[in-house]
């Protein structure tokens, strides 16, 4: 195949132009890093010129000699015999705080319901609950007792004694990549998600069922950022010290609150994790650490939310996978979504045109909603 060295010679003096850029935005524009305004441009500037990770990988890497950096906790609740079963569709992982049992008892009874997911679509489902220990030590005993009587009456809870607090969220990925890789690597796709997530359920399954048919792999979909540059600001809880993480923007990563991936990039995910420093609290960014050292790529969908819920409408229902922000109204979501006539109602001609012009109404604003992109509204 012909190469042509002029194209060569431009691609180069592309890649040292776009590197000197960044350089003098990080030298020059230091002062000025408290800005919103001034931290974006800079990280999609590199995001969308320079577009290497390579130098952060190699800079975040320890040795493998660590082991597993799991190992340090032990399990106060763990079911190894959870995935005996070898047809597993999906595992899912729901990130949970050991005082939000009334939040594990809604997605029980709703769209983490094992039960439902095989009498209705004959899919194999196994939901766990991924938890460590309550910080207040005066009621950490208590607490413990009401969470091994939870557990047996459910046994779905999979805990390690490390404190649950939001600055050990990676402690807490780590922990489901490694239960996932020594109890249940031969679940088709795993999922993870918060415990204030609604996922449609029956569309997720149909979605995973087609995908499993055809055997996908390096598969990872959710809510994808792009070019996020760390956040500057000590007052928020996202706050990242240059120490922590000198680079001005983040590889691409799917957000936390909720994301799927294939069991081969769970595989990978997992091997990485255990040669980057875990320091970065920020667990869907660590995340997207080690897959990009992995050299996996997350995928956009259009209808993973962002932060904010998603439009009540039958017309939303028909395409949704997932929905942000959801505690009380949990109940009220899933009987309303998963109410057959949803499908009715968008189906035929005119319900698909009737559908798009509502989803375009609601998905469409002037303003900025972090749900769904207006370009679902088109699906």
């Amino acid at each position: 195949m012909y190469v042509n060295p002029r194209r060569v010679r431009k691609c180069q003096f592309m890649q040292i132009f776009a590197t000197c850029f960044i350089l003098s935005l990080m030298i020059f524009w230091g002062p000025l890093d408290d800005s919103n305004i001034v931290s974006h441009v800079k990280s999609y500037s590199y995001r969308y010129l320079v577009n290497s990770y390579a130098f952060v990988n190699e800079s975040l890497s320890v040795s493998k000699d660590d082991g597993d950096r799991t190992a340090g906790y032990r399990y106060l609740i763990n079911h190894p015999e959870k995935c005996r079963q070898k047809d597993i569709l999906l595992l899912l992982f729901v990130k949970s705080s050991p005082e939000n049992r009334y939040r594990r008892d809604a997605i029980r009874q709703t769209w983490g319901s094992d039960e439902y997911a095989h009498s209705h679509f004959n899919a194999n489902i196994k939901t766990l609950f991924a938890l460590g220990q309550l910080k207040d030590s005066a009621r950490r005993e208590q607490m413990q007792k009401g969470l091994r009587a939870e557990d047996e009456k459910y046994g779905d809870l999979i805990q390690q004694d490390f404190m649950d607090t939001f600055h050990n969220l990676t402690i807490k990925l780590l922990l489901q990549f490694s239960w996932v890789n020594k109890y249940c690597p031969h679940a088709k796709f795993i999922m993870s998600a918060d415990d204030d997530i609604f996922i449609h359920m029956p569309n997720l399954i149909e979605y995973l069922q087609n995908l499993a048919q055809i055997g996908v792999q390096d598969l990872w979909i959710g809510r994808v950022h792009r070019g996020s540059p760390p956040v500057r600001d000590k007052t928020s809880k996202y706050y990242v010290p240059y120490e922590m993480y000198p680079w001005p923007a983040y590889p691409d990563y799917t957000a936390g609150a909720a994301y799927v991936i294939s069991s081969d990039v769970a595989a990978k995910v997992f091997v990485a994790s255990q040669t980057l420093n875990t320091s970065l609290y920020i667990d869907d960014v660590f995340m997207g650490l080690c897959a990009n050292k992995m050299g996996v790529v997350p995928q956009y969908h259009h209808f993973f939310s962002g932060e904010g819920k998603a439009p009540y409408h039958p017309c939303i229902y028909d395409k949704m996978m997932t929905s942000h922000g959801h505690v009380e109204d949990l109940r009220y979501l899933w009987k309303k979504a998963t109410d057959p006539k949803v499908k009715t109602i968008s189906s035929g001609f005119w319900g698909r045109m009737y559908c798009k012009i509502v989803n375009i109404v609601l998905l469409c604003k002037i303003y900025y909603q972090d749900t769904y992109p207006c370009t679902a509204a088109l699906f």
